[in-house]
């Protein structure tokens, strides 16, 4: 049973690959793809197949996915560029005779009224309308992209517009963990997953990141529209501030908390705890 990963030459992709790997899957039985297959000579040399797969470059993916039974498709990261690049791997995928597409898409993506959601949407559509076998894997915000800022966050607190909303975060690790357990597994065709950790509001995140750290971090509320220009006016360009400033419009709508227990049924166990994660993030900028 093949499996290929696509985007393996990035962060997602590759804990998929490793997941994989310790589950047990035969390495000659993983295809991890990417663009730049040159940083993937370590996987390679441990019995994993890699070839090369470009969304943009259409003929580079009829030979990346030959012989694949199974595809997870990871989101691309160009904004305006996804839904163009994940038509060219669907229909790629789809003449490959792939049997089983996974998507790692957004939570509650079609209903989001998020701006971050669309294009996970689009790709949704697109999946149901090829009439490929498909099962939706939808990740909420990676823990990555609070506890990246924790130097920032000790100069200057947390600032942002999510009010006493949670966001149901997770360390992208349990992410990949849980797309290896469905792209392992049987019987996933037609199953959508909502995926998040343990919810908690910016301002418990301060409270964390103070506990974790021995200092002081505080978490300072804007209105969307205050912190869009606090975003530009620190370097952003417009159309990725008003991206930020929307997901925590979203946060505090209620639109980023998970409910239920899909997460811990793939892991088999409780997902990454916040403080877990922090602490993690903090003995590394320590060393």
């Amino acid at each position: 049973m093949s499996m290929v990963v696509t985007g393996a030459t990035g962060q997602l992709g590759r804990l998929v690959v490793e997941a994989l790997l310790q589950r047990g899957v035969a390495a000659n039985q993983i295809i991890a793809t990417g663009r730049r297959t040159q940083v993937l000579g370590e996987l390679a040399d441990r019995g994993v197949v890699v070839r090369r797969a470009d969304f943009d470059d259409q003929a580079s993916l009829p030979q990346a996915f030959a012989g694949a039974d199974k595809l997870l498709l990871v989101s691309g990261s160009q904004a305006g560029q996804r839904v163009r690049q994940h038509a060219n791997a669907i229909t790629a995928a789809t003449a490959a005779g792939v049997g089983l597409i996974a998507y790692t898409s957004g939570v509650h993506a079609d209903t989001s009224t998020l701006l971050a959601m669309q294009d996970h949407r689009a790709t949704e559509q697109l999946l149901a309308a090829a009439g490929i076998p498909h099962v939706l894997v939808r990740n909420c915000w990676y823990l990555e992209n609070y506890t990246d800022q924790l130097p920032l966050y000790l100069e200057r607190g947390i600032v942002g517009a999510a009010g006493a909303g949670k966001v149901s975060a997770a360390p992208r690790a349990d992410y990949a963990e849980a797309a290896a357990a469905v792209l392992a597994g049987q019987g996933q065709a037609g199953a959508v997953y909502e995926l998040g950790g343990e919810p908690f509001t910016m301002a418990q995140l301060a409270q964390v990141i103070s506990a974790a750290t021995g200092r002081t971090v505080t978490y300072t509320d804007l209105p969307p529209a205050r912190y869009r220009a606090v975003l530009v006016g620190a370097g952003l360009d417009e159309e990725t501030a008003a991206m930020i400033a929307d997901g925590d419009r979203g946060v505090a709508a209620g639109e980023l908390l998970v409910e239920g227990e899909d997460l811990t049924r793939l892991l088999g166990r409780p997902p990454t705890p916040l403080a877990d994660a922090v602490a993690a993030a903090v003995a590394t900028l320590r060393d």
